[in-house]
């Protein structure tokens, strides 16, 4: 079991150090805004903008009541969106059937899907920087709502236009999942914003177990996956009515009261801006490389080790978060006096945490029948981000917060303060690891249980209606 989320780690860790960084640069430059920002904090093409007057700042309030609502619609549309994400997994045996295809092109169409959401994700971006997040955030729940409906209706001799449409699907996530967390951005500010995204993003695991449920759920109760197609757009006409009536179009920085009627000088190119953002992004660029390689070197290793040791995959998950758990140690403590070697024992820390994401899948699908194997997933998916990334930012922002309100109030104090409740993390993936080693021990016996069922062996039930020559209901 995952206890932390490499992606939600590195993000909070970014935070830290370049707020270590700026206290750093501060006797240099006079201020910790003027590495990165103008006097009208500003960036990009604007950074050599000039400061306009106090009083030319656009003013912009919300009722907190109507900011709280709003809040609670983005969060019920990404529970969609997200629902959206995983209802054809709950069903793929019987799109499979219905389209005859294989299992390589039944994992192209997650494929497609995300290969749509990557590609559409900075046009989004750029659009959501530009023009009216409301309009964007509403043409995306209508492609997906579209696409999804009409896939229901595909004959299986046009197996390609489910395919389109799954990546049309993607792409109308990609326009929420980009600009959603803007809009909160801009609702709330400070402690307000962070509890704001932090609900946010709960519904992530929740709304992708709900997916494989309500698919599968639906296939079975009506005896035809399409109709799982067929109820969600029902959702998301009327997440669409609440977002057009209840979501007002906030001007960007609304929250700090900068809002974007106070800017006169002309926007960045995207270009610029991908420059001025290039210089925050080596977090994401680590995170990309040592997931992909994680991922392929924990599976190999766990193909190979397999025939040599039956329980290989729980001691190799577990051999990797011991080991990931010293190099995030040192990658916090090195954080502040040297960059460099704390995002080699990032990088590395981030390499053997990847090693474990298929691994976990592997072991999951082995002590469990087939028939719930949907279940299964979506069981495993909430639980996993229950206990890792979906509460795991509160809290360590939580014990940030505690030590915080000791100290002096100042970047390294912040620094310092992140820095020791990021330590919780490395304690956190030992026990992650001590978790593993004892799914080790039971490994073999559940395995052995599942495939006796998956051959129908009798169960429990079976021989009592044999001992009394009594037959048993059909199912």
């Amino acid at each position: 079991m995952q206890l932390c989320s490499a992606p939600i780690l590195t993000e909070k860790l970014q935070l830290a150090l370049l707020g270590m960084f700026t206290e750093r640069i501060k006797p240099q430059t006079g201020g910790p805004q003027s590495q990165s920002l103008s006097p009208a904090g500003q960036y990009g093409a604007l950074a050599s903008g000039t400061r306009l007057p106090s009083s030319t700042s656009a003013s912009w309030s919300l009722p907190r009541w109507r900011a709280y609502l709003a809040a609670g619609v983005l969060c019920y549309i990404n529970l969609l969106n997200y629902m959206n994400w995983f209802i054809i997994p709950g069903v793929l045996l019987d799109v499979q059937e219905y389209f005859h295809i294989s299992d390589s092109h039944a994992g192209l169409l997650q494929t497609v899907f995300i290969s749509c959401l990557l590609v559409s994700a900075p046009v989004f971006g750029y659009l959501g920087d530009r023009y009216s997040r409301k309009a964007i955030l509403s043409i995306g729940i209508l492609l997906w709502s579209g696409a999804g409906l009409s896939s229901s209706f595909i004959s299986y001799q046009y197996s390609w236009l489910f395919f389109l449409s799954r990546g049309i699907m993607g792409t109308g996530a990609a326009s929420y999942s980009t600009i959603a967390p803007t809009v909160l951005g801009d609702l709330f500010v400070k402690d307000q914003r962070t509890r704001a995204l932090t609900v946010f993003y709960i519904f992530i695991p929740v709304g992708s177990g709900l997916g494989y449920v309500l698919g599968s759920t639906v296939a079975e109760l009506t005896g035809n996956w399409r109709w799982a197609l067929r109820i969600m757009p029902c959702l998301d006409a009327t997440a669409l009515a609440l977002l057009i009536l209840l979501v007002p179009d906030i001007p960007r920085g609304a929250a700090e009261k900068q809002g974007e009627g106070a800017v006169r000088t002309p926007r960045s190119s995207w270009c610029e801006d991908v420059r001025y953002l290039g210089r925050n992004l080596i977090f994401g660029a680590l995170t990309v490389a040592t997931g992909v390689i994680g991922v392929m070197l924990g599976a190999e290793a766990s193909r190979k080790y397999k025939k040599v040791n039956p329980r290989a995959e729980p001691l190799i998950c577990a051999s990797s978060l011991f080991a990931t758990a010293p190099c995030l140690y040192l990658a916090l403590i090195l954080a502040s006096r040297t960059l460099l070697a704390s995002y080699v024992f990032l990088a590395l820390g981030e390499l053997l945490l990847s090693c474990n994401w298929a691994v976990v899948a592997d072991i999951l699908l082995s002590v469990v029948v087939p028939r719930c194997r949907g279940t299964a997933e979506a069981l495993q998916i909430t639980v996993a981000h229950v206990l890792g990334d979906a509460g795991s930012p509160y809290l360590t922002g939580l014990i940030s917060s505690v030590l915080q309100a000791e100290r002096p109030d100042s970047y390294l104090q912040h620094f310092l303060s992140l820095q020791h409740s990021f330590l919780c993390c490395a304690f956190a993936i030992v026990l992650g690891a001590g978790c593993f080693l004892l799914t080790a021990l039971h490994l073999e016996r559940d395995q052995a249980r599942a495939r006796q069922s998956g051959r129908g062996t009798l169960d429990n039930k079976d021989i009592a209606s044999r001992n009394t020559g009594e037959p048993r209901a059909a199912i």
